[in-house]
């Protein structure tokens, strides 16, 4: 891709081993991030190409710049081999520098520089900031299931779920099986944190290691399903989480609900028979419910599945396809689902996530709560007298 040095005459160094001003160097390291585009030179005023982005090789992830790129495209996950490449300062923390004398080329996972689990600090759950890495984690497997995604043209298994520590809860996802299983007790090293629907996941690999330890001080997951609601306003000030659980009132209805379609690909919703992602479809018939519930401290989205918008609404997915054959207005369906939720007081658990709108939950579970009204009142007017 690039030119002159030859491998050897620089030293190899691990990104965390990185100093300013200590160049030229030579990195293994993956590509974390890349944005390609073009600035002006001050000299004549012409356009001059840059890709900038993040590396990471496990220990550490460095800011890279790269001048004058190859114009094929580099993507997120390529490993690089960089020879000849300058250190250099960006806001107080080491930054890889590519110009026309580094040699870069494409260098395969298995040359990625090999670290002991023992190499990277303990942390707990809690203790962990975005994009993250270089760390272990002793936590206890709440839940783990395999999913197919695909990764261009190819069909992949991705094992997803929710990991804890007496700190804290995180969702992960692994690309390599490790043969977890729910309550299993474990080790972690080697992962890495992105960012998924506004919160920290972590994300294990190839590089990663996981080992069974005792779990004496871990969590029982059980304990984690049987935590009470906290309010929503303390959810909103934490940003969400991932297993958290929230108790209230449906005040709310919000567009799509009540019968909608699929992409039979990627299972987005459907409008007009247009996919955002694969275009022109056959979209498959599904019932959603997005219910807005209310505590008195806040409010979240709640993203009802099917199965459980069947259980709140009394109407399967079939009767709703009946009755909208009957009366071919969607509308009337989403009335209908809206005069049969509220008011219904659910307690939710599940995945919280914050985006411009607020929290949205994810759930997992969805139960409705029986109010005694006469005890409520009662306790809402010794409350009021107790006040005056």
């Amino acid at each position: 891709m690039a030119s002159p040095d030859a491998p050897g005459s620089v030293p190899e160094v691990r990104l965390r081993e990185l100093q300013v001003g200590v160049s030229p160097v030579e990195v293994v390291a993956r590509v974390l991030t890349a944005e390609r585009r073009e600035v002006t030179r001050r000299s004549d005023g012409g356009r001059r190409p840059l890709l900038s982005g993040l590396l990471s090789d496990g220990t550490a992830s460095v800011r890279f710049t790269w001048w004058d790129p190859p114009r094929e495209g580099i993507e997120r996950g390529l490993v690089l081999r960089a020879v000849g490449a300058e250190v250099r300062e960006f806001r107080g923390r080491p930054e890889l520098t590519f110009s026309w004398k580094t040699r870069v080329e494409p260098a395969s996972p298995a040359e990625l520089p090999r670290v002991s689990p023992e190499e990277f600090p303990l942390r707990t759950v809690h203790e962990l900031a975005s994009r993250d890495e270089g760390f272990r984690l002793r936590v206890r497997v709440v839940r783990v299931q395999p999913k197919p995604v695909t990764v261009g043209v190819e069909r992949r298994i991705v094992h997803e779920g929710l990991l804890a520590d007496r700190s804290g809860a995180i969702a992960f996802s692994s690309w390599s099986d490790f043969q977890l299983a729910a309550g299993e007790a474990i080790e972690v090293a080697g992962g890495y944190l992105r960012p998924f629907r506004g919160r920290p996941q972590l994300v294990l690999d190839e590089r990663s290691t996981v080992s069974r330890v005792e779990g004496g001080d871990l969590p029982d997951p059980a304990e984690l399903l049987r935590s009470g609601p906290r309010s929503i306003a303390r959810v909103e000030d934490e940003g969400g989480g991932d297993a958290l659980a929230v108790e209230g009132v449906v005040v709310g209805l919000l567009p799509p609900s009540g019968l909608v379609y699929r992409c039979p690909t990627c299972r987005r919703s459907v409008k007009n028979g247009i996919c955002r992602v694969h275009g022109q479809v056959e979209g498959q018939p599904d019932l959603r419910a997005r219910l807005v519930l209310d505590d008195g401290t806040g409010a979240v989205t709640v993203n009802v599945g099917r199965a459980d918008t069947e259980r709140l609404w009394g109407v399967t997915l079939a009767d709703a396809r009946a009755r909208l054959r009957e009366q071919p207005d969607p509308s009337l369906l989403e009335e209908q689902l809206w005069e049969a939720a509220l008011g219904r007081r659910l307690r939710v658990r599940g995945q919280g996530t914050r985006d411009d709108f607020g929290i949205t939950i994810q759930p997992e579970t969805i139960e409705t709560v029986d109010v005694d009204l006469e005890t409520a009142a009662a306790e809402l007017a010794a409350r009021l007298g107790g006040a005056g």
